[in-house]
């Protein structure tokens, strides 16, 4: 391979310059909890490396597999038929008794089901899929992995899942967070009654479409084994709630936290929109209807706001209410039905997608997106402790800001006189 003169010079000042290639450019995730995730659909496995783990965390291979259970193929008919037991191997990072020492997690997870000759003894090997990876990787790296998609497969999913698993231990001990996503939309019809304050994990799994509606998800399951059964495909939305997140992790202006779970959300396969709370919706309301009027818990005495149209973020810092978001996901490109298309050398033809893949992605991103949403908020934790807790605050009740949130607590509870009979003036100059 030959290096032009303009390569050399980037590769050969890169330290005049302050730029830095780094091994697996885009394959990894976060910054003091940070991942990476490797291997293809069809090569011998796939996994993920996780550095920065707490020490002294009590974790288990099944703990782990959980998460991978509800993220695997072959569930239900409405989602990929491919046989896969996503059996978990965490080969480093923990004592034998299950002790995180601090050290790097490594967790793979086998390829046995893969049929690549589904890809490579027809007209696949050579035809783009229509809206799929298959062009856009050739274009970059000049070759591709075709069997199965490769690193475009959802199955790369897996090494985020597991990590996800981890990161969730780590909020459940840290401040009770949990972090519970649902399908809440398939094409036009909506996810209706469900309380983002009290629905459960088993709500979300007691019906294949992972909807925690009862009667939406029938309409749901109708509406995807019709597409299904034409040989199409069908997209829609995945509302993720956290709980119990305290007030203050984020960062402003380039760390906003809902724009590092945006870009954590959206990178998961076949995600194409996020909204953080009311999203576009709230572009229809003036002001005073959007805002989140704040007030003092009656309980507690902790700061709350009386709506959550913000989603639990203001100004890119959390608030302490539910941190509430939504993904929008796109139909699965690969369809049973004849599409016109390009081959790698430029000739126009027909494709009709065949084999095992998804009619509807939803029910397998819901672990998904809480995988990704979990690493995230572990990522802000720990940045936080590191920066605004380094130091203890030492500041009087009354010279500190009043405790915010659902789980905040003020000492002594509500300050006495707390509620003013007459309106408080600001004047503001902002631009």
């Amino acid at each position: 391979m030959k290096l032009t003169s303009a390569s050399l010079l980037l590769l050969l000042s890169h330290s005049a310059s302050g730029f830095s290639l780094t091994m697996g450019t885009g394959n990894s995730f976060g910054r003091v909890f940070r991942i990476s995730t490797w291997g293809e659909s069809h090569g011998g496995g796939v996994g993920v490396t996780l550095d920065g783990c707490p020490p002294r965390l009590p974790l288990s291979r099944e703990t782990v597999q959980v998460d991978l259970d509800r993220r695997r193929p072959g569930q239900s008919r409405i989602t990929t038929p491919r046989n896969e037991a996503d059996a978990v191997e965490i080969l480093s990072g923990l004592t034998p008794d299950g002790i995180t020492i601090g050290t790097p997690l490594a967790m793979v997870v086998r390829n046995k089901d893969q049929r690549s000759q589904d890809y490579l003894e027809n007209d696949m090997s050579v035809a783009y899929r229509p809206s799929h990876a298959d062009a856009t990787y050739d274009a970059k790296y000049g070759v591709r992995a075709i069997a199965g998609g490769g690193r475009s497969s959802a199955r790369e999913t897996i090494g985020r899942v597991a990590a996800g698993a981890v990161a969730r231990q780590i909020l459940k001990l840290y401040n009770g967070i949990e972090v519970l996503a649902y399908v809440s939309k398939v094409q036009d019809i909506t996810c209706e009654n469900v309380d983002d304050d009290t629905f459960t994990m088993e709500d979300v799994d007691s019906n294949i479409v992972r909807c925690p509606d009862a009667e939406s998800a029938e309409k749901m399951l109708a509406r995807i084994d019709e597409i299904r059964k034409s040989g199409n495909s069908i997209g829609g939305v995945v509302t993720c709630v956290a709980r119990n997140v305290p007030a203050g992790i984020g960062s402003p202006v380039f760390d906003k936290l809902e724009a590092d779970l945006a870009k954590a959300c959206m990178s998961i396969p076949a995600a194409k929109g996020f909204e953080s709370g009311d999203g576009f919706e709230g572009t229809l309301l003036t002001g005073k209807d959007h805002n989140d009027e704040f007030y003092i818990d009656p309980d507690t005495g902790a700061t709350r706001t009386k709506t959550n149209r913000s989603g639990g973020i203001q100004g890119g810092i959390s608030n302490g209410e539910n941190i509430v978001m939504h993904v929008a996901f796109k139909p699965t490109s690969t369809i049973g039905q004849l599409q016109k298309t390009v081959t790698r050398d430029g000739l126009e033809v027909e494709l009709r997608g065949k084999g095992r893949h998804d009619p509807c992605v939803l029910p397998r991103a819901v672990p998904m997106v809480e995988a990704m949403v979990a690493l995230t908020l572990v990522d802000h934790i720990m940045m936080q402790q590191a920066q605004c807790e380094l130091f203890p605050n030492e500041a009087s009740i009354e010279d500190s800001p009043n405790p915010m949130g659902t789980t905040a607590e003020r000492e002594g509870g509500p300050k006495v006189g707390a509620i003013s009979e007459r309106p408080v003036g600001l004047k503001v100059d902002e631009e």
